[in-house]
C-alpha cells in the first residue's frame, strides 16, 4: 500500500478550489432571459437569481385578463431560475467530481 503524496494533494485542492471559485464568479456574472408565451414576456436573470430586466409585449395587457398576464410572468421567472440552474450545474458539475475517482481514491489505496 502506497501512501499518497501529501502535497500532491494539497496542491490539487487548492487547484480545485480556485476553479470553484472561478466557476462561481462565471455564474454570478452570467445573466440568463427567460421566457414564457412564446416571447411575449421575457425576464433577465443573473447567475444570483436577481431579476434586471423584465419585459412583456403590449398585446399580452389585456385588463380583462390579468390572470394570463400573471401565469406568463411567473412562467417566465421560473424559466430563468432553471436556466440559472443549469448554467451553475454546467460550471460546477465538473468541478465537483474532481477528487472523486482519481485523488480521493487514493487515499485509500
Amino acid at each position: 500500500m502506497t501512501q499518497p503524496d501529501m502535497n500532491q494533494l494539497l496542491q490539487q485542492a487548492q487547484q480545485m478550489q480556485a476553479q470553484l471559485q472561478a466557476a462561481q464568479q462565471e455564474i454570478l456574472a452570467s445573466q440568463v432571459e427567460g421566457t414564457a408565451g412564446n416571447g411575449l414576456v421575457s425576464v433577465t436573470m443573473s447567475g444570483n437569481g436577481e431579476v434586471s430586466e423584465v419585459k412583456i409585449d403590449p398585446q399580452v395587457v389585456d385588463p380583462e385578463d390579468v390572470d394570463t398576464l400573471q401565469d406568463l410572468v411567473q412562467g417566465a421567472f421560473a424559466d430563468a431560475h432553471r436556466k440559472v440552474a443549469q448554467l451553475a450545474e454546467e460550471k460546477m458539475g465538473p468541478l465537483s467530481q474532481g477528487f472523486g475517482d482519481d485523488a480521493m481514491g487514493s487515499l485509500f489505496q
